[in-house]
């Protein structure tokens, strides 16, 4: 039970009974999740639970070209610098709106590139775009999907993309799950961080954000579609891999 302990406050209390079954399972103890999932309830112990709040971000109604849905929820990719897959939510803040735009890496799970503004424009989606390609240096043919909002179909968006050589992918008309994968990770940013969390101001949303993203969810956060690694990890697994 102290170690249950441990794991749920050293997580932030991010972690429900399967990841800190797992984590315990690396430290030798052979225990059940519905045991685990006992003893936090003796203890007092609930992991972050999200609130049901949306902003809808996606303006679909433009003239902009449509690209097409080449990803087609092909969500397993084998390597990084593969796929990457981008959108735009919103971020309650007391001092005003804010809004986060995302690249994730598809292979990985990492979060890539991405920026924080207090307006939903071309712009916020093309800095996060520009963050990502600094980081990483894909090679050409990398597949970018996205919604169709006009941010991503935008002439500006669309000559960034060229000028990188990426294939630029959007989902249908009105299918969430064509774009899942990055909806999952802001859904994931919301209910352990965001809405546990009142930023009483920009500067504090941007702090917790970076911390959250960048030493948090990327570095530390282990996901079970990853083998229980962390992205970070888990491309340093690929690596050794190819090394080998």
């Amino acid at each position: 039970m102290e170690r249950i302990k441990f794991h749920f406050y050293d997580n932030e209390g991010r972690y429900g009974s399967p990841k800190i079954t797992h984590l315990l399972g690396l430290e030798g103890y052979k225990i059940a999740e519905r045991t685990v999932g006992i003893y936090m309830k003796e203890l007092g112990l609930r992991s972050c639970v999200a609130r049901k709040f949306r902003v809808i971000t996606t303006d679909s109604n433009h003239d902009h070209p449509i690209a097409p849905n080449i990803l087609n929820q092909e969500f397993k990719v084998a390597q990084p610098g593969k796929v990457w897959v981008a959108d735009i939510t919103y971020i309650p803040c007391r001092e005003g709106r804010l809004y986060l735009a995302s690249v994730l890496g598809l292979c990985t799970r990492e979060i890539v590139g991405w920026r924080l503004s207090d307006r939903m424009t071309t712009d916020l989606v093309l800095d996060a775009l520009k963050n990502a390609y600094a980081a990483k240096k894909p090679k050409k043919g990398l597949i970018h999907h996205s919604d169709r909002g006009s941010q991503y179909a935008s002439a500006d968006y669309r000559k960034q993309l060229a000028a990188y050589k990426m294939k630029a992918s959007m989902s249908r008309k009105g299918n969430c799950y064509d774009n899942a994968c990055i909806e999952s990770f802001h859904s994931v940013l919301k209910k352990e961080l965001i809405y546990c969390t009142k930023f009483k101001t920009k500067q504090q949303a941007y702090n917790e954000i970076f911390e959250y993203i960048e030493f948090f969810y990327n570095r530390k956060r282990i996901h079970g579609a990853l083998g229980y690694l962390s992205p970070v990890r888990f491309a340093a697994q690929i690596s050794t891999k190819k090394a080998a």
